[in-house]
C-alpha cells in the first residue's frame, strides 16, 4: 500500500505542477479550429434538442388547456386534446429515437476524423518531438481525451444551447402566467453562477491531474503487458502490482476530491432550487385558494418548474464536461505543438548513391532531467556507392545517433551530411529519405499475416518478388508453414522465433526499392551459419546497392570493404 507521505506528496506535486497551460480564450479558439468534423452533429443535435424544447412548451399548454376544459373554465373536447397531447408524447418520443441514433453514427465518424488528424500529425512529426511522451501517455490522449473533445463538440455545447433555451422559454412562459412564481424561481440563479465559476477555475486543475495519473495508470500496463518475459524471468510481478497499486491510490485520491467538491457544489445548487420550487408551490396554493389563479395555471406551474429547474441542473451536470474538455484540450495542443517534418517532394536518387559526413558534431539537449551529452564530436567519413561499411563501437559510442543523421530523424549541429551520386548531391532530409531502407535491430513485425509485413516494404510487390526476398533473407522457412505468406502473426512477431521474424524483417526491407540499405544489429538473433549464408545474399545480389552494417560482430567485417570504430566521447 501507499503510505501517506508519498500520496501526499504525489498529489502536491501532481497540482503543482499540472496547472493550466493555457488560457481560456486560447482554448476556445483552438476548439473552434477543430470544430469542422463535429459541426454537422452538432447542428443536427442543436435542431432535434430545439424541437423537443418546442415540444415540451407546447405539451405544458395543452395540459393546461385539458385541464381547463376539465375544470369547467373553458370549453372544448377532452377526447380531441388528450389526442394532441399523446400526439406531443410520440413525437417527443421519436425526436429522442432520432437523437440518439445521430449520437450514435455521426459521433463515431467525428472521433474516428480527429483521431486521424492527431495519429498523422505523430506520424508525420520530428522523431526529436514525439519520444519526450510515453507511448502510453499518447494512446490515452488519442483515445479518452478525443472522446472528451468530440462529446463537448457535438453534445455539450448543443445540449448548453438547448438547456439556455429551455430555461429562456420556460421563464418566459411562466412569467406571462404569474410574475410573481418567475421571481422566485430566477432568486436562485445568482447563486448558481457563483457555484459554477468557483467549481470550473478549482475543477479544471484536479481534473488535468486525474487525466495525468490515468496516463501514468496506462503507461504501467502497457509497459508490464510488453515486457512480461521480463517481469516473470526477474520475478518482479508483485513490484510491478505494487508500482500499478501506488499510481492508482493517487488516483483514487485525486478523484475522491472530485467527488467531495462536486457534491458540495450540486448539493447547494439542489438545495437552492428546491427552496426556490417549494416556495413557489406554497405561493401557489394560496393563490389558488385565494382565486387569484386556476388549477391550471398551478399544474402548468408544477410542469413548467420542471423545465425551468431542470435546465439549471443539466447546466451543472455538463460543467464537468466543459472541465473534463479543458483539460482534454491542453493534453491534445500539446502534442499538436510537436514539430512536424517539412513536406517536400522525394527526392530519388539513380545508379549507385554515397553518404559524406563532413566534421559532424551532435549532442542531445538536456531533457526531461537528463543532462546532455554529446555523442559524435567532428565525424567525417565517405560512404562510397556500391561499398559496404561495419560501424563498430561500444555502446553510447553514437551507433545509433549515426543512423538517424542518416536518416533524417535528427539533423547534425555541426557540419553536413549530404547524400549524392556521379550527377547530384543533395543534403541529408525527409526528402531524401525514400533512397533508403532500414533493418532495425529486434523484432519489428505488426499484427497481421507475414504477407501484410512484406507488403509494408513493397505495396506492389508481386509473389515471385515476395519468395525472392524471403529466400535472399534466409527465411524460405516461410514456405513449410501451412498457411505459407498468409501465416498470421500476433504483436510483435508471437508465433515465431526471434530469429524467424528478424529475417521476416530483412526480407521486408529488402523489397523496398532503395540505393541505401542500413542494418542496425539486424542479424544478432541469429546463428552464426544463417548469418553467414545471408551476409553472402547480400552481398552478392546487392551489386550496386551501398550497405552500411551497425553491428558488435567482427565476423560481419569479412564482408565488407570498409570499417569504422567509434569510441563513447567521455565528459
Amino acid at each position: 500500500m501507499v503510505s501517506f507521505r508519498f500520496r501526499y506528496r504525489f498529489r502536491y506535486y501532481s497540482m503543482k505542477f499540472n496547472k493550466t497551460k493555457y488560457p481560456l480564450r486560447t482554448i476556445i479558439a483552438w476548439l473552434w479550429t477543430h470544430h469542422r468534423g463535429c459541426r454537422i452533429q452538432a447542428l443536427v443535435n442543436a435542431v432535434i434538442g430545439l424541437l423537443m424544447v418546442a415540444m415540451g412548451l407546447f405539451g405544458v399548454h395543452t395540459l393546461r388547456h385539458l385541464t381547463d376544459i376539465a375544470t369547467g373554465v373553458r370549453e372544448g373536447s377532452i377526447t380531441v386534446m388528450a389526442l394532441v397531447l399523446a400526439a406531443v408524447f410520440l413525437a417527443e418520443m421519436i425526436l429522442h429515437i432520432i437523437s440518439t441514433w445521430v449520437s450514435a453514427v455521426l459521433g463515431v465518424r467525428a472521433q474516428n476524423m480527429m483521431q486521424q488528424f492527431f495519429f498523422r500529425r505523430l506520424l508525420k512529426g520530428q522523431w526529436s518531438g514525439i519520444e519526450r511522451y510515453h507511448s502510453g501517455d499518447v494512446l490515452n490522449r488519442l483515445f479518452s481525451d478525443v472522446y472528451d473533445i468530440v462529446t463537448l463538440l457535438t453534445e455539450v455545447l448543443p445540449s448548453t444551447l438547448i438547456v439556455t433555451v429551455q430555461f429562456t422559454a420556460s421563464l418566459i412562459y411562466l412569467y406571462i402566467m404569474d410574475d410573481t412564481l418567475a421571481f422566485i424561481l430566477i432568486i436562485v440563479s445568482p447563486l448558481f453562477l457563483l457555484l459554477s465559476r468557483i467549481y470550473f477555475s478549482r475543477m479544471r486543475r484536479i481534473v488535468r491531474a486525474i487525466k495525468d495519473s490515468n496516463s501514468a495508470i496506462q503507461a504501467i500496463i502497457q509497459e508490464s503487458i510488453v515486457h512480461k518475459m521480463v517481469i516473470k524471468t526477474l520475478e518482479r510481478t508483485d513490484t510491478m502490482i505494487d508500482r500499478l497499486e501506488n499510481r492508482q491510490s493517487v488516483l483514487r485520491t485525486q478523484i475522491k476530491m472530485r467527488a467531495r467538491f462536486s457534491i458540495f457544489t450540486k448539493t447547494l445548487i439542489n438545495i437552492g432550487f428546491t427552496s426556490a420550487y417549494l416556495i413557489g408551490l406554497v405561493w401557489g396554493l394560496f393563490q389558488l385558494q385565494a382565486g387569484v389563479i386556476t388549477v391550471s395555471v398551478l399544474i402548468a406551474f408544477t410542469q413548467l418548474i420542471n423545465r425551468i429547474q431542470r435546465p439549471m441542473l443539466d447546466m451543472a451536470r455538463l460543467l464537468p464536461h466543459f472541465v473534463n474538455s479543458l483539460a482534454s484540450s491542453e493534453r491534445l495542443m500539446e502534442l499538436e505543438e510537436l514539430p512536424l517534418e517539412e513536406d517536400t517532394e522525394p527526392t530519388p536518387l539513380h545508379g549507385p548513391v554515397g553518404l559524406r559526413f563532413t566534421d559532424v558534431s551532435f549532442h542531445y539537449r538536456p531533457e526531461n532531467g537528463r543532462s546532455g551529452r554529446t555523442v559524435l564530436q567532428h565525424f567525417s567519413h565517405d560512404f562510397r556507392p556500391g561499398t559496404s561499411t561495419a560501424i563498430l563501437g561500444p555502446t553510447g559510442a553514437g551507433k545509433t545517433t549515426l543512423i538517424r543523421l542518416m536518416l533524417s530523424l535528427i539533423n547534425p549541429v555541426e557540419g553536413s551530411a549530404l547524400i549524392y551520386n556521379n550527377e547530384e548531391s543533395h543534403p541529408l532530409s525527409p526528402s531524401t529519405r525514400i533512397n533508403f531502407s532500414y533493418i532495425p535491430q529486434g523484432n519489428t513485425l505488426f499484427s497481421g499475416t507475414i504477407r501484410d509485413n512484406l507488403l509494408l516494404g513493397n505495396p506492389d510487390a508481386t509473389e515471385q518478388q515476395l519468395r525472392d526476398a524471403l529466400q535472399i533473407a534466409m527465411a524460405d522457412f516461410v514456405f513449410q508453414l501451412p498457411q505459407g505468406l498468409d501465416t498470421p502473426c500476433s504483436e510483435q512477431g508471437g508465433g515465431l522465433s526471434e530469429g524467424q521474424a528478424q529475417r521476416i524483417a530483412i526480407a521486408r526491407s529488402l523489397l523496398r526499392p532503395c540505393r541505401i540499405l542500413v542494418l542496425d544489429e539486424a542479424t544478432s538473433a541469429l546463428d552464426i551459419d544463417t548469418e553467414q549464408q545471408l551476409l553472402q545474399n547480400l552481398k552478392a545480389v546487392c551489386t550496386d546497392t551501398t550497405i552500411i552494417f551497425v553491428t558488435h560482430r567482427l565476423a560481419v567485417t569479412e564482408y565488407t570493404t570498409d570499417t569504422i570504430s567509434l569510441e563513447r566521447i567521455e565528459h
